[in-house]
């Protein structure tokens, strides 16, 4: 009797997928996390100096007065530098563990006097009198455009926040001032050596700030 027997063969087949790395230090190893508590610790008005890009008013429209981009290192820093006693580079270390890294960008806007709080109602038609004011919408910032890009590639972030600001007297009432937008990221989404957000206001010209990622922790 003749027995047939079915033979199967088994492949093994190893597939690479590449991965692009992140630009930036991350993830942050136990002696950079030790480093960026240090740092931290002097309490340097300076810490961040290669982190915030300041730019100079406008001709007209609201003032895109700053952009930041914090990387986690910078983001542990200033951790630390808030901590005043007892707070130990172990800690530190304790509490950046298990914590996701992120990249944060923050966007400063101010008011202007060609773009301020307050804005001029259309006079009636048959109104001799100067037009009302009325205050600005304190969602103004919602009219703002801002693309954030990771050398060539368009990034979306993970998380986003808007909030306006004001300037409240002792004894006189809050006016706004202008507005703070914040955008996170992961941090391993920056594989490029470069970083570059543009800001496109409602009224005024848009402006483009870069970041080299490789002079960054």
């Amino acid at each position: 009797m003749h027995h047939a027997v079915r033979v199967s063969a088994c492949f093994l087949v190893a597939v690479w997928v590449y991965v692009p790395a992140s630009a930036l230090d991350v993830p942050l190893s136990d002696e950079a996390v030790r480093e960026a508590y240090f740092l931290g610790q002097r309490h340097d008005a300076s810490l961040l100096n290669d982190y915030v890009k300041l730019l100079p008013p406008p001709k007209t429209g609201p003032h895109i007065s700053s952009v930041s981009l914090l990387t986690p290192f910078v983001q542990l820093a200033r951790l630390s530098d808030r901590h005043l006693g007892s707070y130990s580079a172990q800690q530190a270390r304790l509490d950046h563990r298990g914590q996701e890294e992120i990249v944060e960008i923050i966007i400063e806007i101010r008011l202007t006097p060609s773009y301020g709080a307050f804005i001029a109602s259309p006079p009636g038609s048959r109104s001799s009198s100067p037009p009302a004011l009325t205050p600005r919408s304190s969602l103004f910032w919602k009219d703002v455009d801002v693309q954030i890009y990771g050398g060539d590639q368009s990034l979306s972030p993970s998380d986003f926040d808007g909030h306006a600001n004001y300037s409240c007297g002792r004894r006189g009432p809050c006016v706004m001032t202008g507005a703070t937008l914040k955008f996170k990221f992961r941090a391993d989404a920056f594989t490029s050596d470069s970083a570059t957000i543009r800001v496109d206001p409602p009224e005024g010209d848009p402006v483009s700030v870069g970041f080299d990622l490789i002079r960054l922790r």
